[in-house]
């Protein structure tokens, strides 16, 4: 892939939020069973050694897990985390795809069990899990 290209079948994130404003262009890809969010990473999302923000990939993570536990359940559900763990195994730097890929273990009627592993340019920097309390909607 080109430097500075974005990956076939991402298209805008159709999520935005306060928090993730300051980070766009954010990127999505929507299949059956998952969404996985990418973003081209920027100087405004490193931390002092200009290393991408654990932060930063905590959030979109949880946003990327969460939104495929919405997306195969049976229900229209808002979801809210009840746990969330990331163990950093790599570091990101600026030019790099950063891409979140969950899989989705186990959705219930009321919790959701994920985990995603976080790339950049394809080698492995994060992997999470979360579990999410599903809210019906009236």
């Amino acid at each position: 892939m080109e430097r500075g290209a974005i990956p076939d079948g991402f298209e805008r994130h159709f999520r935005r939020s306060p928090l993730t404003d300051p980070w766009e262009p954010i990127y999505s890809r929507r299949g059956d069973d998952a969404v996985v969010i990418g973003l081209r990473l920027t100087a405004a999302h490193t931390n002092s050694r200009g290393f991408v923000h654990g932060g930063l990939i905590a959030a979109l993570a949880d946003n990327a897990m969460g939104l495929s536990c919405a997306a195969t359940s049976a229900d229209p559900v808002s979801l809210v985390t009840i746990s969330l763990a990331v163990d950093f195994v790599g570091s990101a730097r600026t030019g790099q795809w950063l891409q979140i890929e969950p899989t989705v273990i186990k959705s219930g009627g009321s919790i959701c069990f994920t985990q995603c592993l976080v790339t950049a340019d394809s080698a492995v920097c994060a992997r999470a899990n979360a579990t999410f309390k599903a809210l019906r909607k009236s």
